[in-house]
């Protein structure tokens, strides 16, 4: 057990300044990652600590969860990552349950439309179809379609270049990730996480272990704990431990756009080769990319490519779904990826070189979707000393020392 506080009833106020000099946990970042740690903190029966959020922007306006697409899906071709969705979806499904069966929280919106992955030579076809046997054994509802079942189904696509794709309407799509986030914050500060504005200007590290964190605004905290849940700032905290981690900010491209000819039925989420994915979105659709040249940018980098839909995304639609040949951008922007340079997959749990520095980072994409499951296994890590449900052992950063990726082939 961490911590022997008695938890308050009222929610806690946010801070410009540690009301405390010492906390259990301290957690860097408040968006998804650090409110679901947190909040699984509170929801862990043997945990009864102290919990400190620090976020650089309340508004959360640049974080990585505001500009999200809010997807998940199950067709990963790793066990782990399938297990991880699957769990995402059980709690997105029951997560008035999760919290308490309270009536004012809302039942949360999912759209199951799916996922599509279109493979267009015999190669990529055939991982398709090695990864939708990993994923039915699991329990995934995943299918491989030929052409001519995807065309009876799907009657708007141009499918003459593709040899087949892989489909499931179960448990994938897209959901509201906004309620869920303002929830799981909401409950955390009932429960008495303190969240305070501000960023970590230092990090005192003793015989390998943090002893404490020293914030813009001048407090020096003691912690148990230290978690790094900083998203693309993520490799910037870690240096403050006289750490390195190989995750780092990278654009994507988001664009809502209507069609002059709206198509006869809801779009899924269509991977088409080219890496251009499209949905879709209300009555809109929303389609998205990554840049040609995919580097690592600053932090506050949200600059558009005023060209890429023209040369990139819209010729892609157009072939693809030739209704799409007539559409009409009505909003776009940048978000960033916190991407893992070694394998493009998030490292969780505790640092190889400080014991106590705990990494929830480089979710390179996926980080609305593996939110609950790195949420409860960093709780159990901290309250139990080990993972009780969902062994994330392999995403550890073991791997990072050892230049040994976590080989997952299914990534965006």
């Amino acid at each position: 057990m961490v911590g022997s506080s008695v938890r308050p009833q009222l929610a806690s106020a946010i801070t410009d300044r540690p009301s405390r000099d010492r906390y259990d946990v301290v957690i860097v970042g408040g968006a998804i990652i650090g409110s679901s740690i947190a909040w699984f903190l509170t929801d862990h029966l043997d945990f009864d600590g102290t919990v400190l959020v620090i976020e650089r922007d309340m508004s959360y306006e640049q974080s990585s969860t505001a500009r999200t697409n809010s997807c998940m899906r199950q067709q990963f071709s790793n066990p782990l990552n399938v297990e991880i969705s699957q769990f995402a979806a059980e709690f997105v499904r029951n997560f008035r349950s999760y919290m308490g069966d309270d009536p004012e929280v809302p039942e949360l919106h999912v759209n199951h439309y799916g996922y599509l992955y279109l493979a267009a030579d015999e190669a990529s076809a055939e991982m398709l179809r090695v990864n939708q046997a990993l994923q039915a054994e699991l329990g995934a509802g995943t299918r491989i379609w030929s052409p001519d079942e995807l065309s009876s189904e799907y009657p708007f696509y141009q499918l003459d270049d593709i040899v087949c794709g892989s489909h499931n309407l179960i448990d994938e799509g897209y959901f509201d990730s906004g309620t869920m986030f303002d929830w799981l914050r909401r409950k955390a500060r009932h429960r008495g996480v303190e969240y305070t504005r501000g960023s970590v200007a230092g990090i005192d590290v003793r015989n390998d272990r943090v002893v404490a964190v020293r914030t813009e605004s001048g407090a020096n905290v003691a912690c148990s704990y230290l978690v790094n849940g900083a998203g693309p700032r993520a490799s910037e905290v870690a240096a403050l431990a006289g750490l390195e981690l190989p995750v780092e900010p990278r654009k994507r491209f988001s664009f809502v756009f209507d069609a002059a000819v709206p198509l006869s039925r809801d779009l899924p989420l269509t991977v088409d080769p080219t890496g251009v994915h499209v949905r879709s979105d209300g009555r809109a659709y929303m389609a998205g990319c990554a840049p040609d040249n995919d580097v690592k940018v600053a932090a506050d980098d949200f600059a558009m490519d005023h060209d890429i839909f023209e040369s990139k995304v819209w010729p892609a639609l157009a072939h693809r779904i030739p209704a799409f040949e007539r559409i009409k951008v009505s909003s776009q922007w940048v978000g960033h990826y916190a991407h893992n340079r070694l394998d493009h997959n998030v490292v969780v749990g505790p640092h190889t070189r400080v014991e106590n520095f705990l990494l929830a980072n480089g979710f390179s994409g996926h980080g609305l979707q593996q939110s609950p499951a790195i949420g409860r296994g960093v709780a159990e890590l901290i309250v139990n000393g080990e993972y009780q449900t969902l062994d994330l052992g392999p995403l550890g950063f073991k791997r990072i020392d050892d230049g040994e990726p976590f080989v997952e082939t299914v990534i965006i």
